[in-house]
């Protein structure tokens, strides 16, 4: 009578995955919670861009026009006219402050330059022009 000897299985080497899962989890964690979420609420506008453009650190003004022309100050529709008073008020005695002025790139040309006219005309010390940069 012939006896067969049963082989036992090997045991397969298993690496511990919950190690690593903890570590994918964490560094899913630190990327979500280090990711700057900046979200532009207010005025759909498309900026031009320039080759040469550099972020701006300081406090300003900003006057945003939009693609009909209208312009807006802090979210809101101002009237030309109104503008004037509006963006004297902001400037106060400080007469070195930034206005920017982020203008749609299909806007016309003319509607931009009255409202930098106006801004220089309430005492802003600096104007700039706002773009986007390019590739």
């Amino acid at each position: 009578m012939l006896v067969h000897r049963r082989k036992r299985p090997r045991y397969a080497v298993q690496a511990p995955l919950t190690s690593l899962i903890d570590i994918v989890f964490f560094l899913l964690v630190y990327f979500l919670l280090t990711t700057n979420f900046m979200v532009d609420e207010g005025i759909d506008i498309k900026l031009p861009q320039a080759e040469a453009s550099k972020p701006q650190t300081q406090e300003e003004i900003t006057i945003v026009v939009d693609a009909r022309g209208r312009a807006f100050l802090e979210n809101r529709e101002v009237a030309l006219n109104a503008l004037f008073r509006r963006v004297q008020e902001k400037i106060g005695a400080a007469q070195d402050r930034l206005v920017v002025i982020k203008a749609d790139r299909t806007v016309v040309l003319d509607q931009v330059v009255a409202i930098m006219d106006v801004a220089k005309a309430a005492g802003a010390g600096r104007l700039c022009l706002a773009t986007k940069k390019g590739l």
